[in-house]
C-alpha cells in the first residue's frame, strides 16, 4: 500500500512539474509575441513621429516664407500709399 501511494504520489508530482514546464514554455512564448508587438507598435510610433516631424518643419518653413510674404507686401503697399499721396498733394496743389 506504502509502496502504491509513493508511486502515486511519484506520478502526481512529475505531472504537476511537467505541467508547470508546459505552462512556462506557453507564458515564454507569449512574453516574446507581446515583445514582438511592443517593437512593432513602438517602430510605428517613431515612424508617425518622424513624419510629424516632418510636417511640423515643413509648416515652420512655410509660415517663414508667409512672414517674409507679409513684409513684403506691407513694404509694398507703404510705397504705393507714399506715391498716392504725393500724387494726390500734387493735384491739390494744381487745383
Amino acid at each position: 500500500m506504502k509502496n502504491l501511494l509513493k508511486t502515486i504520489l511519484l506520478i502526481a508530482v512529475m505531472g504537476i512539474l511537467i505541467s508547470c514546464g508546459d505552462m512556462s514554455k506557453k507564458i515564454e512564448e507569449k512574453l516574446n509575441e507581446l515583445s514582438n508587438k511592443t517593437e512593432h507598435l513602438d517602430s510605428f510610433v517613431n515612424k508617425e513621429f518622424d513624419k510629424v516631424k516632418a510636417l511640423d518643419s515643413l509648416i515652420n518653413l512655410e509660415s517663414n516664407k508667409l512672414k517674409n510674404l507679409d513684409s513684403l507686401v506691407n513694404k509694398s503697399s507703404s510705397r504705393l500709399d507714399s506715391i498716392a499721396n504725393e500724387k494726390f498733394n500734387s493735384l491739390k496743389k494744381i487745383f
